[in-house]
């Protein structure tokens, strides 16, 4: 039998892939570093198409990170325009010509790699950033740094961003689960309820073995599995009148997941005192609705423009009285935190000044424009803050 002689066919490897790559250079143009940067200024777009964990050591600053095995998954969603000159890096300036030849069979006409990448951009001292993440947390939110709308920018503002859940139960879950992964830093629970196993079909976030602990607490144990990073802080005490503004102050959001009147009416005043947003969210059997009550703008509605006067007891059951398939939660909840995420991101355009219906039978939609009411009993400029204790006592009695 006769045998290979090891190092032999390891060189015929080398020579074969440089073979392979001085024919891509005959397709793909190859430029300097400084040639990259000069390019750059005038408006090419640099790819850096390093892996995530390679880019938060280091990369070019206003380059668009975008790992080489989603490339052809995602360029179009990122750079629709075909014509605009693009320059690809990567560490050696290998990987960079692949991914270039790959970009021209997509019928990008104006592609390039930087040769040496950048190891060489480095080596010549051209300018770099350095990423202000660690190394868990490139990982743990890789997928949404990929978006140029968020980026570390976008991150860092998640992370300082203080966001209170009025209850952790059928809409609070779930807000709560994806604010948390999304890496909102602190999250702020109350309820003063405990956790039972009728909850649990909706509830997500708490778990059978947790059966008479109090949600918060269950939430708190949830969240922190799922994320350490963030903070989350629990209040297991009733929302009254004595407690609204000290438990809801100091947050950049407010996320309404009540389940009666006297509570959501006393959320909405201290929203709009305490000048904090409130994404409102509720449901009922098999359907939802949501909306954005912005106090900080003048053309927002508040929650008394939609409900000028409480209803009465019997025309607003909740969920254990009228039921509600499970999803239902989950959908609604879900609507908030995106809400929430764009409220601190600054992106697209908030459901502020609509009303978002959800039906899940008929799986349809419908958006309303809810404009602010000059007579609302709530944020009219002339209507006298009545103290939260007539507001309480006033929707109880409805």
């Amino acid at each position: 039998m006769q045998k290979h002689n090891g190092g032999e066919t390891q060189q015929k490897e080398i020579q074969s892939c440089d073979s392979w790559l001085d024919q891509l250079r005959q397709h793909v143009p190859e430029v300097s570093p400084a040639e990259a940067l000069a390019q750059q200024a005038l408006g090419a777009l640099l790819v850096d198409v390093r892996e995530d964990a390679e880019r938060a050591a280091g990369t070019v600053a206003h380059a668009l990170g975008l790992s080489r095995g989603f490339l052809e998954l995602r360029i179009e969603q990122l750079q629709a325009d075909h014509d605009r000159p693009m320059i690809l890096l990567c560490a050696g300036g290998q990987r960079s010509l692949l991914a270039a030849e790959s970009l021209r069979r997509l019928g990008y006409r104006h592609v390039s790699s930087v040769a040496g990448g950048f190891t060489r951009w480095k080596t010549e001292g051209l300018p770099t950033v350095a990423s202000t993440l660690d190394p868990d947390a490139a990982e743990r939110y890789a997928r949404q740094l990929q978006l140029p709308q968020v980026g570390e920018k976008g991150q860092a503002r998640l992370a300082s961003a203080k966001v209170v859940i009025l209850g952790a139960g059928g809409l609070g879950a779930p807000v709560a689960l994806y604010l948390a992964a999304a890496g909102v830093g602190r999250l702020t629970l109350i309820d003063d309820d405990k956790v039972e196993r009728s909850n649990l079909h909706r509830q997500i976030v708490h778990a059978d073995a947790r059966v008479g602990m109090s949600k918060t607490e269950s939430a708190r144990i949830a969240l922190q599995a799922l994320n350490p990073r963030i903070r989350i802080e629990t209040h297991a005490e009733r929302l009254g009148a004595g407690n609204v503004e000290r438990l809801l102050a100091g947050n950049d959001l407010l996320i309404d997941g009540a389940d009666n009147f006297p509570t959501r009416y006393l959320l909405a005043t201290a929203s709009l005192r305490l000048r904090i947003p409130m994404i409102y969210g509720a449901v009922e059997r098999f359907s939802g609705q949501l909306g954005v009550f912005d106090p900080r703008r003048d053309d927002s509605p508040c929650y008394r423009c939609l409900f000028p006067i409480p209803p009465a007891a019997t025309d607003a059951p909740n969920c254990s009285e009228a039921g509600v398939l499970g999803v239902l939660p989950g959908i609604v909840g879900l609507l908030q935190a995106t809400e929430a995420l764009k409220l601190i991101l600054g992106l697209g355009e908030p459901l502020t000044g609509y009303l978002l219906s959800f039906d899940a039978l008929n799986m349809h939609f419908h958006k309303i424009r809810l404009p602010r009411n000059p007579l609302c009993p709530g944020c009219s400029d002339h209507t006298p803050f009545m103290g939260y204790q007539q507001i309480e006592a006033s929707c109880s009695s409805s």
